[in-house]
Formats: C-alpha cells, structure tokens, sequence
C-alpha cells in the first residue's frame, strides 16, 4: 500500500472517464499520486466511477465493489469511494448492503470527495483535466444529460435533463488540451445533437464543430452519440466542407421495424430512418456509419428481427455494435411491458445479427485493400505499430496494423500508409 497514492478505477462509458480525468486533475493538484486503472492498483485510497445503464455493466460496477471492500477488510486499503452512475441511482442500497464503502458519491457531487479528505478545489484547475488516454487523443465531453424519454433507457433517471456546456468553456477546453499535445478530438455526449438547445433554442451542434476546427492544433475531430429524429442536417455540410472533421458518425438507431420502434418511443419509422441514411450518405460521400442495435425489446416477434436484419444488409453500415434488451426498473418498459422474448431468443438473435454484421464487415474491410490512407499511430503491439483512419474511433473499430519492421514510428503522428491486406476485424499496411 502506497501512501499518498490514489488509484481510480472508470467502468463503463467514455463520459465517465471524463469525469474520472476531471478528479485525477484535483488529487493532483492537491499534492495526492493518482494512477488510473492500473493493473495492480497500490494506493491507500481507491475510487471507483461506476456504470449503471443496463443490468451487465451494473453487475461489472458491484462485483468491482464488492472486490476492493474485501480488500479493504484484509487491511490492504485504507479508504474506498465509490461514484458514477450505479451510486448516483442505487446510494441507499448500496450504503445498506456494501458498508465497507467510505462514502458514496453521485454523478454531479463527486468533487465533494476532496472535502471528505480534508482538501478542496483548486481554483486554477477546475475544468481543467489529467487525460488518461495517450496524449493525442482525447474525449471531449459537450453536455450532460437526456431530454430524450426512450422507453428502455434508465439514463435519464440517472443524468437528468439535458445541459449543455457553454461554447466558450469547450473551446478553452480543447486550447488547453491541444497545448498539452492532444490533436484528435471525441466528440461525445449523452445526445450529441441536442447540443445548443438548452441555452439558445436552437441546434448549435454545427457552429461548435465549425469553431472547435478553427483552432491551431486540432487535426481530427470524431463525432459520437447522435439521434435520428430532428438531426442538424448543416452538421453534415461541416463534416463534408472541413478535412479536419471525419468522415464518421455515431448514431444509435436500436431498430428498424416499425411497431417495434413505436414501443420503443424512438419518434421515428422505417420510412424515415432509410430515408435519414440515404441523406447522409448523399450530402458526404465515403461517411463511416456506426450504429448500435437492440434485439429482443419485448413483443419483438421473429418478423420484427427478420426485418432488422433485412435492413443491416441493406444499410451496409461500416460499424454496428448491437446489445439484447434487459428490463430496467424506472422506465417506461419497466412498468408497463413484460419482458416476455425469452433469454434464449435474445441470445440467438444477437449471434445471428452480429454473424451477418461481421460478415459485411469484412467484404468492406476487403474493399479497402490497394487504397492508401491517413493514419494515425496510437502504440505499438510486437511486431506491429497499431494505428487508426479517421474511420475508426479508439478502442471500439478497427485498427490498422504495420509491421515495425519497415521502419521506426512516432506515436500520435501521421503517416499515409497503403492497405495490403485485410480481414473481418482490422486492416494491414505499409507507410509510403
């Protein structure tokens, strides 16, 4: 056990880790050692951030708990917090049933925890934040919250209304990131396309990207977490104008059958959906498209899913990610539908839509082969240089693959690098 030494510890999302940076900047300046999911964390003090959004990820966040109050019982750390998501929506019930925990904290109050140590803010450092990621990336996290009310989704419970940051404090922020060294931007949120709405009526999500690529030292920016229903459509004509922007978009559209949509409260249909993608792709030519799915919403029959895998092969997305439902208290699906698509069928469906998303995963990945590409290296692996497209997000797409053997490179710099090979998950090349 270090003294002095804090180990933080981020389950779940890229907005979490947001918050652990903005914590890890804190303790630092108040004179503490902070080291961030460490493999063998040693601190006297350990902080988890956790994650509450669907029943796998709350049980990863409690089995986490449960791990460092024992190690709290065997004497091996002193002191153990716990914030996020989970404690911001569970603190009563887990005060009652993990005591070992020092003191809960929510998803907006975990700054108290410097006082509960007998420290507080430091003025010149807050919204100022310690990246853990490698210094050329970093996420940039624009507002908080959902106005969105889907039927399954428990985040609003959790995260209340949507609140966006002001302009001003995200472009200071990303100044002062880019004077630490940091060239690509994530651009992240709950909503990412309500941006604005809140402070001025308007949709400001375009404006924002258009003033965040006017500043010296941004090379890429990557936008995630956007809706479908009432999408800024001058966001596009920034994405297609700007060569700092990529050519990328996360938007999550869960499903595509009608009825199945209108339970679902997503305010959106089919005809509209199909309709949204073949814009996008007409106003930028060559745009990644991620998208994330659900099977098994309930009264999801064997049409709904033939439907959903029907559409996967027509849209041809470049990234999909996809989850079974599973039942939250506190939502509408909750209390007013029976989770009744047994687990089984869940499973099997998700194995069969992701089976057909690999398999066009790697006709498009093969497409690719011959072409030469920006690419940027984020470590080296072996005997390879792992690096990224500006079609790839970090940690969730494809990678690019380089022998280190041709030749020495520099992590977070870019190389034009020809792709001779592929298969179903990542990309192989050589700089030119």
């Amino acid at each position: 056990m270090k003294k002095g030494q804090v180990d933080i510890i981020t389950m779940g999302c890229s907005k979490n880790l947001v918050d652990s940076e903005l914590l890890k900047r804190q303790f630092e300046a108040n004179g503490f050692v902070c080291k961030h999911d460490a493999l063998r964390p040693q601190g006297e003090i350990v902080v988890i951030n956790t994650c509450g959004f669907i029943a796998d990820a709350k049980e990863e966040s409690i089995n986490e708990i449960l791990k460092f109050a024992q190690a709290k019982d065997k004497g091996k750390i002193q002191r153990l917090y716990v914030m996020g998501c989970l404690s911001q929506r569970y603190r009563e019930e887990l005060e009652k049933n993990i005591p070992q925990v020092d003191r809960y904290f929510g998803k907006f109050d975990y700054m108290n925890l410097l006082e509960e140590l007998g420290r507080k803010e430091v003025a010149t450092c807050i919204g100022k934040r310690s990246i853990t990621t490698p210094k050329h990336y970093a996420y940039l996290k624009i507002s908080e919250g959902c106005d969105r009310r889907c039927a399954y989704c428990a985040i609003p419970v959790m995260t209340g209304r949507h609140k966006s940051r002001p302009k001003a404090e995200i472009l200071a922020e990303v100044r002062d990131l880019v004077a630490q060294g940091v060239k690509e931007f994530q651009v992240i949120a709950q909503e990412l396309t309500y941006y604005g709405v809140d402070l001025s009526g308007q949709r400001e999500l375009a404006d924002l990207i258009r003033e965040i690529a006017e500043i010296d030292g941004v090379e890429w920016i990557r936008l995630h977490y956007a809706y479908p229903t009432q999408f800024p459509m001058d966001l596009l004509d920034v994405m297609r104008e700007n060569p700092k922007v990529c050519k990328y978009l996360d938007v999550a559209l869960q499903h595509i059958a009608d009825p199945v949509l209108k339970r679902m409260h997503r305010n959106v249909t089919k005809a509209e959906t199909m309709d949204f993608i073949r814009k996008i792709r007409a106003a930028v030519p060559g745009i990644c498209l991620r998208t994330t799915l659900m099977v098994g919403f309930p009264d999801e029959t064997d049409e709904d899913f033939a439907e959903l895998l029907e559409f996967v092969r027509w849209a041809r997305f470049e990234r999909m990610g996809a989850f079974a439902y599973s039942e939250e208290e506190d939502t509408y699906s909750g209390k007013h539908y029976k989770d009744d698509v047994p687990q089984s069928v869940k499973d099997e469906r998700l194995s069969r839509l992701m089976a057909l998303q690999q398999e066009i995963s790697e006709e498009m990945q093969a497409e690719m082969v011959g072409k030469t590409i920006k690419v940027i290296i984020d470590r080296r692996e072996g005997d390879y240089y792992i690096g990224r497209s500006e079609f790839s997000s970090p940690e969730v797409d494809p990678e690019v693959l380089i022998p280190a053997s041709e030749r020495r490179l520099q992590r977070g710099r870019f190389y034009q690098v020809k792709i001779t090979d592929s298969d179903e998950f990542d990309l192989y090349g050589i700089v030119e």
